[in-house]
């Protein structure tokens, strides 16, 4: 039987993010008898990075270590959440950042076509205020 940490499978997600969500989703499923699961003495660090309220700083938390079976069960139950917890977050958007665009959680194609059509209504905008400045100073 293989057995692997919980600490590994954390690092295979799509989204490392979304550590801290897996992590309480993967204990519910424990709990619920999905798959089995023991905790082992040490603890990790999550991926994650949290930022402070109010400020620039970042952190990182730790939790529990645990083991667990790798079965069919499993690898199911882990493709599943592991594209759910990709997709789009139910709050707010995901900002754009060169691993969000890797990842595909944001539509590369789409942010270029909004930056293009950002950047025509500016030019569009500045020459209509030329000319209209360039109309005033003849009279």
């Amino acid at each position: 039987m293989a057995y692997k940490k919980l600490s590994e499978q954390v690092h295979e997600l799509n989204n490392p993010q979304r550590s801290d969500t897996f992590v309480k989703m993967f204990r519910d499923a424990v709990r619920d008898g999905k798959f089995e699961a023991a905790y082992l003495p040490e603890r990790f660090t999550m991926p994650k990075q949290f930022t402070r309220r109010g400020s620039e700083d970042t952190y990182q938390r730790d939790t529990k270590e645990m083991l667990f079976e790798v079965t069919p069960k499993f690898e199911k139950w882990f493709d599943e959440v592991n594209r759910e917890l990709a997709a789009a977050r139910k709050g707010g958007t995901i900002k754009p950042s060169v691993e969000a665009i890797e990842a595909g959680l944001v539509d590369f194609k789409k942010m270029a076509a909004e930056t293009r059509k950002k950047m025509q209504a500016s030019y569009e905008k500045g020459q209509a205020l030329g000319q209209t400045r360039s109309k005033t100073k003849r009279k």
